[in-house]
């Protein structure tokens, strides 16, 4: 017999019926959940479920059929404790609720505002509900990103009828589901034609602590325009500016403009190569060569410093499939990354001929005094917490191991890692330190990305 999972009383009649009743096994297969949690089955399915009907405004009771703000936000928090990084929460599968979303369908009555938040906040790839006597199964919506994921998470709501009802409304629904946590990004933010627009907006239920510790943990990561090819001539002309020196205020980010979460609407997607669980490989725009590739981070994450240790260890796993791949082309692999004037984490990566692969490091430190950049040796990365935690920083990773950083950013120069690669004594095409003056046509690019992608096939784990 499948196991059968009930919620609590909705009126104060029933609730006598779970007089001395306790979360858990009731008999055999039958199990009463209780009144608000989240719950994860043998398979990895996680629900949530939040029972009975909206307390009165203001009052204090508790009781088994009501529930409050403090109920919501508990369900909410239990949601969210277990994901990894800041903008890395995948949603859950199923959210269970006695009474129906306010907003969903205006007829319904007795819908709830806080079953909308919360439905709003976890964002389950379903959420059933049957307290209304009623069938109803809306088109997909698509929740909108915000500080906990900047996934567009997509939801279906059903809300059924009650078992035995004369009209012999729906009052099942079965479904089969692969939990979130085992489901590829790609198909998580995959996109329907019969999508409507969410029915929660403008909604907020926000306690005076939450608000305080939302203002706490605001996001810092911006991001800024990556046409900038010399941004020390703006300083200049910014020098006889009479507001020079007022505070600006800082940009704000928006995801749907930034160009590498994969799930924003701006990103193009035919450059993507491979995708894994927090990383993607894409061909570099305006690359320096055929094979001038870029490790990006799925969500929005600012920089390497801040990675969890999954997606660090997914992060090694990529350099090491490119490493190889290089080298067996008779390249060392040269990987930078800029935390300076970006919102999103990406690593390049470039092939350069072993023959002339040794002159990195001098390079560097040519191009360093070239531009007043002071680079210093570091151990090899083995942890984000090897790398500045917090300010900006320029770090690469040599073939052979050597790894040199700077945090000394004031003047440098946004092209600093590709003046070294495309340094007269190494790839020897100084005209290409501008990605700008190596934009291709889409058609070659899409040429570029199916050769990269058929060549990398046998070290991409993803696969």
């Amino acid at each position: 017999a499948a196991p059968v999972y009930i919620l609590g009383p909705t009126r104060k009649e029933l609730a006598e019926y779970y007089a001395g009743t306790e979360d858990g096994d009731i008999c055999t297969n039958l199990s009463y959940l209780g009144k608000r949690g989240v719950y994860t089955t043998s398979g990895g399915l996680k629900i949530a479920y939040l029972s009975g009907i909206t307390s009165t405004e203001g009052s204090t009771d508790s009781n088994e059929w009501t529930y409050g703000k403090a109920d919501a936000i508990a369900v909410r928090d239990s949601c969210l404790a277990s994901k990894a990084n800041m903008g890395d929460f995948r949603g859950i599968d199923i959210l269970l609720t006695s009474q129906w979303p306010f907003g969903m369908q205006e007829k319904v009555k007795d819908s709830s505002k806080l079953v909308s938040w919360l439905a709003n906040a976890v964002k389950p790839r379903y959420h059933f509900c049957g307290f209304n006597d009623e069938f109803y199964e809306s088109p997909p919506y698509r929740n909108l990103p915000d500080k906990n994921t900047q996934m567009e998470l997509a939801t279906r709501f059903v809300g059924l009828a009650s078992f035995g009802n004369p009209e012999k409304k729906k009052n099942i629904y079965a479904l089969s589901i692969t939990p979130v946590e085992k489901m590829r990004v790609l198909e998580l933010i995959q996109k329907t034609t019969d999508e409507i627009p969410s029915p929660y907006t403008d909604l907020s239920l926000l306690t005076e602590t939450d608000t305080r510790n939302m203002e706490d943990k605001k996001d810092d990561q911006y991001f800024y325009d990556m046409n900038t090819y010399d941004d020390n001539r703006r300083n200049k002309r910014r020098s006889n500016d009479p507001n020079q020196g007022q505070k600006r205020a800082k940009p704000t980010f928006d995801q749907e403009k930034c160009w590498f979460c994969l799930s924003a609407g701006s990103i193009e997607k035919h450059l993507i190569i491979s995708v894994g669980d927090h990383f993607y490989l894409a061909l570099a725009k305006g690359p320096i060569s055929e094979t001038h590739i870029l490790i990006l981070s799925i969500t929005h994450i600012q920089c390497a410093a801040l990675l969890s240790e999954p997606q660090w260890a997914e992060l090694v796993r990529f350099k090491t499939a490119l490493t190889q791949f290089y080298a067996d082309r008779d390249q060392k692999v040269f990987f930078y990354e800029r935390n300076f004037k970006t919102g999103h984490l990406q690593i390049n990566a470039i092939g350069i001929d072993e023959n002339v692969a040794w002159k990195i490091q001098h390079v560097l430190e040519d191009k360093g005094e070239e531009f007043s950049v002071q680079l210093e040796k570091v151990p090899t990365l083995s942890a984000p917490s090897d790398l500045p935690e917090r300010g900006p920083y320029f770090v690469a990773e040599l073939p052979d191991g050597t790894v040199m950083l700077t945090r000394q950013m004031k003047g440098f120069p946004l092209h600093f890692g590709r003046e070294v690669i495309c340094a007269d004594n190494l790839l020897n095409c100084e005209e290409k330190a501008d990605w700008r003056q190596c934009n291709c046509t889409k058609e070659e690019e899409d040429e570029m990305v199916k050769n990269f992608r058929e060549s990398f096939k046998p070290y991409d784990f993803t696969v």
